[in-house]
């Protein structure tokens, strides 16, 4: 099936629900090399998606609780699920949640969805739940008790497994990239601006892309170097890719409501800026 067929002609509204974030991180901790790059401030936001047509809500990612963020050394700013519901859209509304992949960050919280069916993809599972778990380095992005409820959802006939190209309703679909993790899947979302995709951990900040130089969390540095045109050729142009922990997205996108400004931003609307101008270079 083509992408075009696949939309069937329906557009999402797309918001971004920031719940967590930390002002201590550094360009260093950033880059897999910091060779050409000034040292300093560059902080990071926590970010899930909802993918919005009529009463149905797409969610992309769980985020995570507070628990979680505390003990890891963020600052948590609210509950995903709750924050979904002060917009106007209860945890019931959710029929499909997708499982970008696996990591602490982004798979909390499934127990709020009681209606909704996990989308992962089969590598990132078997990754997660295998013998690289032996390895503390490849363990320590992952949470046991998050990865259990994966498990258990399996269990209740809940869980999708994916691979390679997916497509999930009408106007979205799964890309599987790799690169961070072996199993992680971008997605595109087709709104009244265009095709948009929502990069997760392919892209943290926009300067991994522009700069080629990955995030240090990477279990395949190829693959994740190679998933950047990838990305650029499923979305529609270079505005209607969304970094997935960058916190420009919140101050490039308007607010989802008046009352919404500095929890949640809409994305079917085109940005206002370039996120170029944070570039931390020399």
């Amino acid at each position: 099936m083509s992408l075009e067929k696949a939309d069937d002609g329906v557009e999402y509204e797309i918001l971004a629900i920031r719940y967590a974030t930390t002002k201590s991180r550094q360009v260093r901790d950033n880059f897999i090399s910091t060779h050409d790059l000034h040292d300093g401030p560059m902080p990071m936001d926590f970010f899930v998606w909802a993918a919005i047509h009529g009463d149905r809500v797409i969610l992309i990612d769980g985020g995570s609780d507070e628990e979680t963020c505390t003990r890891r050394g963020y600052q948590f700013l609210r509950c995903p699920a709750q924050a979904l519901a002060g917009l106007g859209y209860a945890p019931e509304c959710v029929t499909d949640l997708v499982i970008t992949h696996m990591h602490w960050d982004h798979l909390g919280n499934l127990e709020k969805f009681p209606k909704a069916r996990f989308h992962v993809h089969k590598r990132e599972i078997a990754h997660a739940t295998g013998c690289a778990m032996c390895q503390p380095t490849l363990r320590r992005p992952y949470d046991v008790s998050q990865v259990c409820s994966v498990i258990k959802a399996l269990y209740a006939d809940r869980v999708q497994f994916n691979h390679g190209e997916t497509r999930i309703a009408p106007g979205i679909t799964l890309h599987h990239v790799g690169g961070h993790t072996p199993g992680l899947q971008v997605v595109r979302v087709r709104t009244r601006r265009g095709h948009v995709v929502l990069a997760s951990d392919a892209l943290h900040f926009y300067a991994n892309s522009l700069l080629s130089n990955p995030f240090p969390v990477v279990v395949d540095v190829q693959d994740y170097l190679e998933a950047f045109p990838k990305i650029r050729g499923w979305a529609d142009s270079s505005d209607h890719i969304i970094a997935g922990h960058d916190p420009v997205v919140m101050s490039i996108y308007p607010p989802w409501s008046e009352f919404s400004r500095d929890i949640a931003v809409r994305l079917d609307v085109p940005p206002k800026g370039e996120p170029t101008s944070l570039l931390p270079v020399a």
